[in-house]
């Protein structure tokens, strides 16, 4: 089994996972997160504006109130001043309603703006995603790349659909009340934020605990995800029920459940301490504002002078300190989050800042579609090693060279571990070599456009896979346009067309996860009239046929024999008996070539070939 794969023990172990859990050092980090938000500047400018004068509108009621208490309520007369407290009360109804007006299209915006961020990323990632190459998902396990899909970008999605209004909405009021404090009384705004200083240090240390824990408890979902994929699948549960280790599985689900509920709890708790500190001190500075107003206004009497603090002024002051709470708690509240996620955005961007080992060279062009070329492949002292194994190890292919003309129907035969697959692998350029080179029509694969180079090749696997959706729909995969007269051609090809004809639905049945309603043979045969569908110039055969029974095989391959006019073809086969018609057979062993010829011509000369024909025989 290839790193990546499931071990007996049904994955890495607590330890491993405790150690890959610690979020990745993304250089740019902050650049890459601001970077998701370039496409909506407008609309970010809006929000900020919006933002702005709600906030700004918010701290004016509690100035008015000064005003209400010293000259509208209690003038120097006694007499309260109806008219002013009128008009005043007006104003700071008039204020909260259009904060409250602005508030709401700001929601609005700020869901819009956060919502299609996070919608590009999951996308960007998928893309991505779709990029790498074959050898990436063979030593990932295909849960734990669900996981960041879908429980990482959902991780962040309150950091980017609420993060930007809320930092400037709290900045904003908070910068707004201090400075109404500081108009207030300096005096007093000194008493109320004298420990502000403490409570930022504090925070910066509960975001370091609860960033770690975070990257745990994704580690964590990542691993939940992936025993559900695995154990979960048709397959899966096939095996465990064959082998009675329902049990076990459930066993390690609980286990790791178990896991995810005490990191869920570490991070839920990691910060109540700290905030119930902030909320203790915030709620107390009213009681010692009137305290210290005791004590200067007592001061001022016993000295001669006026300390300039009024009834008003200590109720603005205590109503703008209480305004201030709110918005300084969450700004914290906030700043962890934001320290928290960025274990999650390492781990997002982790995987978008993987390079494919695959990719289009800068000045890739299309294949030769000349007539005396197209089709052609060629290997070139080919050595081929992966990236997996050891150095010590020998390669899986050593230095392989042959030539197959347009037309020709050739096969490459040999016990298994021996490198035929991998040669197929190679053709499609679904990995590189790792010396020497791969030809298609004349060119090196590499310098070809990958899309294009796919288009003119068509692969059909050992163990084919279809969608849990319809036939026609599994069919169109190959040719998205195809009509159903187009289908049923393709269909007769496969010698499939009777059978697809017998079911109820026809053409419309639905063929099951992976295609678990249909018998091996069905789904193989349907596999052959996909790819017939997409009508390659090249075709992959993979132990095409290995599902089919003596009947349906023969058919198939007279089908087959039928489809390969004018096109390359190239059987990866076990059972020789479906390949004796080849123009050349190849048999491979220890990743060389040993010896190729016509089937004839290979029996005769009572080699290695004539070896594995008399054991099938």
């Amino acid at each position: 089994m290839r790193p990546g794969g499931r071990g007996v023990a049904g994955g890495d172990s607590a330890k491993q996972r405790e150690q890959n859990a610690a979020a990745p050092e993304i250089p740019n980090l902050g650049r890459h997160i601001s970077d998701l938000f370039r496409p909506y500047k407008r609309q970010l400018a809006l929000i900020i504006a919006l933002v702005m004068i709600s906030a700004g509108l918010g701290i004016l009621p509690p100035l008015i109130t000064q005003r209400v208490f010293d000259d509208g309520l209690f003038p120097q007369d006694g007499i309260p001043n109806m008219p002013l407290l009128a008009w005043l009360v007006g104003a700071m109804v008039t204020a909260f309603v259009l904060s409250s007006g602005l508030g709401i299209v700001q929601t609005l915006y700020t869901a819009r703006v956060g919502n299609r961020v996070m919608g590009d990323l999951r996308v960007r990632l998928f893309s991505h995603l779709q990029a790498m190459e074959l050898g990436f998902f063979t030593r990932t396990k295909t849960g734990v790349i669900q996981s960041r899909l879908q429980n990482d970008v959902g991780g962040v999605a309150n950091v980017l659909t609420n993060t930007v209004s809320n930092v400037i909405g709290n900045t904003v009021t908070v910068i707004a009340a201090a400075i109404a404090m500081i108009i207030l009384s300096w005096q007093l705004t000194l008493i109320a934020l004298v420990l502000m200083p403490v409570l930022v240090i504090a925070q910066r240390r509960v975001g370091q605990v609860r960033a770690r824990i975070a990257g745990k408890t994704q580690e964590s979902l990542s691993e939940m995800t992936a025993i559900t994929q695995e154990a979960l699948s048709v397959s899966g549960v096939l095996l465990a029920k064959t082998y009675s280790r329902q049990r076990a599985e459930t066993d390690r689900y609980a286990a790791e459940n178990a896991r995810q509920i005490d990191l869920q709890v570490r991070q839920t708790m990691s910060g109540q301490y700290f905030f119930a500190m902030v909320q203790v001190f915030l709620s107390a500075v009213p009681a010692i504002v009137y305290l210290v107003s005791g004590f200067i206004i007592t001061s001022a009497q016993g000295e001669g002078f006026d300390p300039g603090i009024t009834a008003g002024t200590i109720v603005a002051f205590t109503t703008v300190q209480s305004r201030l709470l709110f918005p300084l708690m969450a700004l914290m509240r906030i700043a962890l989050d934001l320290q928290t996620s960025r274990a999650l955005f390492a781990r997002i961007f982790e995987y978008l800042n993987l390079v494919p080992a695959i990719s289009d060279a800068p000045d890739a062009r299309d294949p030769s579609e000349a007539p005396d070329r197209a089709g052609r492949i060629e290997f070139d002292a080919v050595t081929f090693r992966y990236a997996d194994a050891e150095e010590t190890e020998r390669p899986t292919l050593d230095r392989v060279s042959f030539r197959v003309e347009p037309g020709e129907f050739v096969a490459f035969v040999g016990a298994s571990g021996s490198g035929k697959t991998t040669i197929g692998s190679l053709v499609p350029r679904l990995y590189d070599a790792t010396a020497g080179s791969v030809r298609y029509a004349g060119d090196d694969v590499r310098d070809l456009r990958q899309e294009a180079l796919m288009d003119r090749i068509g692969v059909v696997t050992q163990d084919p896979y279809l969608f849990h959706a319809t036939i026609a729909e599994n069919l169109r995969y190959g040719k998205p346009d195809a009509t159903l007269e187009e289908l049923e051609a393709a269909a007769r090809l496969a010698n499939i067309h009777d059978a697809i004809a017998g079911f109820a639905h026809g053409y419309d049945t639905v063929v099951g996860e992976r295609g678990y309603r249909l018998s091996g043979g069905e789904k193989q045969r349907i596999a052959i009239a996909r790819v017939l569908l997409k009508n390659p110039r090249v075709l992959v055969l993979d132990e095409a046929t290995s599902a089919l029974d003596t009947v349906n095989e023969r058919a198939v391959q007279r089908a087959l024999d039928g489809a390969r006019g004018g096109r390359t073809t190239i059987a990866i086969a076990h059972r020789l008996s479906t390949i004796e018609g080849a123009d050349r057979i190849y048999v491979v062993g220890a990743g060389r070539i040993l010896e190729h010829g016509t089937h004839a011509e290979l029996i005769a000369q009572g080699g290695a070939y004539a070896e594995l024909y008399a054991q099938q025989q």
